[in-house]
């Protein structure tokens, strides 16, 4: 099982290779180019601004916490789900464990992480929801629309589900656990019994969780600007209300495709079947969706290299005095 993730993200690569092979490597080079430094650094800064706002959003679920540890826990959250050869939970792990580490208690971190993944969640459909109705409006006659809408139909059902367990699911826990009596029952149960009234408190702030779905919600819009500038750079614009029907539903494509880490080759073959029917070519596409990819490599990469150097000086100190009680006579 643990080498399913490694297979898929290989797999993944080859479909990368193959794409820019019969697309013809030069033409995807060539369009790299016209989007240039210029475009690559405006994808990295806007992207910064779309992580930052991420990481107010999170903040707004745990009152009375300094902004920079959200910010730094959303940095590596999306660093490990985009970096590393995790699925989304993964990265969704590693960004509760640094704001635990940070201060904020176990129980809080890892629900308000719940909640905030199903904030990014309802926001993104409501993002597939404005990519749908502008597809709906630019291209009637488009056979795209009545898949993607059986797609945003299908996820917006398991949007729901995911919010009743989150609110309701711990009581069916609670009386599995009391049924199983005690030891590890016990602790586990009261573990999240911690986690549920940490849920339960976070769910009665109201105007944070609205206030947090809105910042999601123009964090999804604010991701379109991305391609929508890098495009006119290259000199092949498209109209932002066509880059936002083709971001949409590529990431309305990347959540079907969760298990295969960071949509390795979905993302690309995405980008070239939605893009062809809005105007944008295959080589551009697959330019795009490899910047992205750099981008994401930029900015993970140093952001998980700290991380991992403070995670060892952690280790570090706990180790080191028990290695020097260990060396006296």
């Amino acid at each position: 099982m643990i080498a399913l993730p490694f297979m898929a993200a290989f797999a993944g690569l080859v479909v990368i290779g193959a794409l820019v092979g019969y697309f013809g490597a030069s033409s995807v080079m060539r369009s790299v180019l016209a989007i240039g430094w210029r475009g690559f650094a405006a994808i990295c800064l806007i992207h910064l601004a779309v992580i930052s706002l991420e990481g107010f959003a999170w903040r707004l679920l745990v009152p009375g916490k300094p902004p920079r540890i959200f910010l730094w826990g959303r940095l590596i959250r999306d660093a490990g789900a985009e970096v590393l050869p995790f699925s989304q939970m993964g990265g969704c792990v590693l960004g509760a464990r640094v704001v635990a580490l940070a201060g904020v208690p176990v129980a809080v971190a890892a629900a308000s992480t719940m909640v905030d993944l199903a904030l990014e969640f309802f926001a993104k459909i409501g993002y597939m929801a404005i990519g749908l109705v502008l597809l709906v409006h630019i291209r009637p006659e488009t056979p795209l629309a009545l898949p993607v809408t059986i797609g945003f139909t299908a996820t917006g059902l398991f949007a729901v589900a995911f919010l009743v367990v989150q609110r309701h699911g711990f009581e069916v826990f609670d009386r599995f656990a009391r049924l199983l009596g005690r030891g590890w029952a016990e602790r586990t149960a009261a573990g999240a019994a911690a986690l549920h009234a940490a849920l339960a408190r976070i769910y009665q702030r109201r105007s944070r969780l609205r206030g947090g779905f809105v910042l999601h919600l123009g964090c999804w819009i604010l991701s379109g600007v991305e391609v929508w500038v890098a495009l006119g750079l290259a000199d092949a614009p498209l109209s932002f209300g066509n880059v936002l029907v083709i971001e949409s539903l590529l990431y309305a494509i990347r959540t079907v495709a969760f298990a295969i880490p960071n949509a390795v080759g979905v993302q690309e073959g995405a980008y070239i079947l939605i893009g062809a029917a809005l105007g944008l070519t295959p080589e551009m596409a697959l330019a795009i969706s490899l910047l992205k990819r750099a981008r994401d490599l930029v900015i993970g990469l140093p952001a998980l290299a700290i991380w991992q150097a403070v995670e060892g000086g952690r280790l570090w100190r706990r180790i080191a005095p028990m290695s020097n009680r260990s060396k006296l006579p």
